[in-house]
């Protein structure tokens, strides 16, 4: 009797050893794939605020009076401005100049180009790039708000505007620009003015604008003014 008891005893802890082996073993597994889903959650996510914190000063515009996204010019329209301003040569200005492509492509055009951008991650991010195309000597780059600058000194003009400041850019030019000046005005033409020739169609359209023709209608409109 006794050796039968002893062995349903022993039978009965070897099963119930069997099963805590079994359920240790089984909430082991989960709780390993959890820990793992956590690092990999955490992982991703902080891939996300890396790649946010990176790109953010890139795409947001800098504080403005008039809001100018950064929105990166196509090589249609970067073709498109070199195109219209074929054959002639000296200062360059791109008013807004974003990540430099505009003005690093005039400078190895023969430019000697400048641009104003009131962010200065993509002023930065500019001076590197046109390091490492090997025109930095023909660039320069300025943190600056175009409003407080003035282009008196540039023969060739490029903006990249939103339709909100267009009318009262063209005053300032008008007022400024010498009259050998050329502006290129992309994406959304100047409002009031005639341009003397187009390329591109759609979003790729530049409109160029002759000095002479804007700052002899600025004069005649001051004096009817007057």
């Amino acid at each position: 009797m006794f050796p039968h008891i002893v062995a349903n005893i022993s039978n009965e802890l070897a099963a119930s050893t069997m099963s805590q082996h079994e359920l240790t073993v089984d909430t082991a597994e989960p709780a390993g794939r959890g820990r793992l889903g956590v690092i990999a959650t955490g992982a991703l996510g902080a891939s996300l605020v890396a790649l946010y914190a990176a790109a953010v000063p890139f795409v947001t515009p800098a504080l403005r009076n008039v809001c100018l996204p950064f929105v990166p010019a196509t090589s249609a329209q970067v073709g498109n401005v070199l195109a219209v301003l074929r054959g002639r040569s000296g200062s360059l200005v791109d008013i807004g100049s974003g990540d430099g492509r505009i003005v690093i492509a005039a400078a190895e055009r023969g430019f000697q180009a400048s641009g104003f951008e009131l962010n200065p991650w993509l002023v930065w991010y500019s001076r590197y790039n046109a390091w490492r195309r090997g025109v930095h000597r023909s660039t320069s780059f300025h943190i600056s708000d175009l409003w407080k600058v003035s282009f008196a000194q540039y023969t060739n003009v490029v903006i990249f505007g939103v339709p909100q400041m267009m009318e009262q850019l063209e005053l300032k030019l008008a007022k400024e620009l010498p009259t050998t000046a050329k502006v290129v005005a992309c994406r959304f033409p100047f409002p009031t003015w005639v341009p003397e020739r187009t390329a591109g169609e759609g979003i790729d359209t530049v409109w160029m604008y002759d000095a002479k023709t804007f700052k002899s209608r600025l004069g005649k409109e001051t004096i009817s003014g007057a």
